[in-house]
């Protein structure tokens, strides 16, 4: 394995480090401390006291689940998990009542019960976890309700599933981590592109060795956000204050996931260290000063994103990653999802693949030219039935992978150190950017389990 050991050339940061720095001395000088001083070894790894496991519980059938927000991204849940068998839904949160309304009548048109409403402000998810007979919940909500969301769950003895990311520090990483293992809970992030078709079908070829040794992924959330960042409504209450602040890979987990299930992230692999680079930040800017107005606030307002982030990630085995953040410049949609092996390549948006000794030489080939033989079978089998339930079909995918487990009382698919390690690169790339592409040590929220654990499989419906 090769560059385990710190070589003082990248170093392993924590958050209340580096905010201590910032305070001590102005963000420059703490940087500079970084750089020219190092931090001690092992900063991001946490004596627990208990020892790192795998979730493992019974099986739970019919699965009880309360839902915490239920606008568009929970209500699609609700849409895909009351089309599912051994469900109850038996609680809903959200701040705005009329939602709750129109989530319990879709349940009650549905001939179940009618749920309980929580919506006594932004944390009476809290009395929710507290009151209700629970086995899951599910979680939908603005980013930093994800890591106090998904604790309260634990803690009062839920399931926990989340929207991503997971978390959007360091510190709160290792707070589900710490929280999934005390309780024995799970803790899921609901990473939707892991179950796209294209995706499934790649870790399938790679799974029987098309590709032959992987060597580099690269992959992104490219998304024009503009509009959704400033154009009004309740998206921009709460989205565009992080790219007012924030500077660095903030949406790491959608061009990722994919990535490093096929690599074995967590299970016989992980990720060893990050460096990470922005652009200028302009996107924003034109974008307000042409659509509202060159005297409205966001025209006047100075925003820390870059336009276009890029970060290296390599693997404790030598893998290699490239991942792109580009959410304020006018673009077509993008995860990119390529995936390098010595044998083979294949890309999306269009999906497209070259294998050595089949494609055309020298060519791209459409990927769905394999598709009689390597399709994955949750696609093969409830392909026709996920149709229509947002983003192609992966959202009903994911779904029904998260109820099928608990059921079945199977480790999920994502668990919470997947989660974790998924996650943490938002400050991860943060800390990177802001000390001028210092290489910065991911934490092994396994603790050495990445070692021993056995690969994702190629699950059936």
């Amino acid at each position: 394995m090769d560059e385990k050991k710190n070589d003082g050339k990248h170093h392993d940061v924590n958050r209340r480090d580096f905010i201590k720095m910032g305070a001590a001395a102005g963000l420059g000088a703490a940087v500079a401390g970084i750089a020219l001083q190092g931090c001690e070894q092992g900063s991001t790894t946490r004596s627990l006291s208990t020892t790192p496991r795998i979730m493992k519980a019974d099986p739970i059938d019919p699965v009880r689940i309360g839902f915490v927000g239920v606008g568009s991204r929970g209500s699609n849940h609700v849409r895909n998990i009351l089309r599912l068998d051994g469900i109850e839904i038996k609680a809903f949160c959200d701040i705005v009542p009329e939602k709750v309304e129109r989530v319990q009548q879709w349940v009650t048109d549905a001939g179940f019960p009618k749920p309980t409403a929580y919506t006594r402000g932004e944390n009476d998810y809290v009395r929710m976890c507290e009151t209700e007979d629970l086995d899951l919940v599910i979680h939908a909500t603005p980013w930093k309700y994800h890591v106090p969301g998904c604790v309260a769950s634990m803690q009062n003895g839920k399931h926990a599933a989340t929207e991503v990311p997971a978390a959007l520090t360091i510190d709160g990483c290792w707070e589900l981590v710490e929280n999934a293992e005390k309780y024995n809970k799970h803790c899921v992030m609901l990473e939707n592109c892991n179950y796209g078709r294209a995706e499934l079908m790649n870790l399938n070829m790679v799974r029987h060795g098309v590709y032959g040794e992987l060597i580099h992924g690269q992959g992104g959330y490219c998304h024009d956000l503009r509009n959704m960042k400033l154009g009004g409504g309740e998206v921009e209450k709460w989205r565009v204050e992080y790219s007012i602040k924030d500077n660095g890979n903030l949406y790491p987990t959608h061009g990722l996931g994919p990535i490093a299930n096929c690599m074995n992230i967590n299970r016989g692999d992980r990720f060893n260290y990050l460096v990470s680079m922005s652009g200028i930040a302009r996107g924003l800017h034109d974008y307000a000063v042409e659509k509202l107005g060159p005297d409205s606030k966001f025209a006047n307002t100075k925003f820390a994103l870059g336009d276009v982030n890029v970060s290296l990630i390599k693997t404790m085995k030598g893998l290699t990653i490239t991942l792109y953040h580009v959410t304020d410049l006018a673009r077509p949609y993008s995860r990119i999802n390529m995936i390098e092996g010595v044998k083979a390549i294949s890309k999306s948006y269009p999906d497209l693949i070259y294998i050595e000794g089949k494609s055309p030489f020298d060519q791209w080939e459409p990927l769905d030219n394999y598709s009689s033989e390597y399709e994955h079978p949750l696609w093969r089998r409830i392909g026709e039935l996920a149709k229509g339930s947002g983003h192609g079909g992966m959202d009903f995918i994911l779904d029904y992978r998260l109820i099928q487990c608990l059921r079945k009382g199977t480790p999920t698919d994502m668990d919470v150190y997947d989660a974790a390690a998924l996650s943490v690169i938002i400050e991860m790339s943060e800390i990177s950017v802001a000390n001028k592409c210092q290489a910065v040590d991911f934490p092994d929220f396994t603790r050495g389990m990445w070692e021993t654990r056995e690969p994702l499989g190629i699950v059936e419906a």
